[in-house]
């Protein structure tokens, strides 16, 4: 069975933009595969500005200032967050407890997407398919 679509990690949505040598060739395929939807969550979008203002982010300041611009120019959708996710995130039997990471792998479940990661947490998580 296929995917619904693809969720962008936090991560994996930055090192899109950056054209990154960090992405695998996987990752770098399905992302560019127009046939199959990709998403960037509202978590991710919080994940950013947070960190940056922080200043954990401060290398991806274009992100942060053109962000609408970057999601249209690379034709990924929304994911909002909803109260079914955020639900599904809290009770979520997993022992790892980032918030973002929580928030990501529910909405990749409720909605049947594929997430595509780096983060090896996610491994440990068997309801979540992944690609790297």
């Amino acid at each position: 069975m296929g995917t619904l679509g693809y969720l962008l990690d936090t991560h994996t949505f930055l090192w899109s933009v950056r054209e990154s040598h960090k992405l695998s060739s996987t990752a770098k395929k399905a992302i560019a595969d127009t046939s199959i939807k990709s998403y960037v969550s509202a978590v991710t979008a919080y994940e950013i500005m947070n960190k940056y203002r922080i200043g954990k982010f401060n290398e991806f300041e274009y992100v942060v200032k053109n962000y609408f611009d970057i999601l249209r120019e690379f034709g990924v959708f929304e994911l909002q967050l909803n109260t079914r996710h955020a639900h599904y995130a809290g009770e979520l039997e997993w022992e790892h407890r980032d918030p973002f990471d929580r928030l990501l792998a529910a909405q990749a479940c409720v909605e049947s997407l594929t997430l595509i990661t780096n983060d090896k947490a996610f491994d440990t998580l068997d309801r979540v398919n992944t690609l790297w």
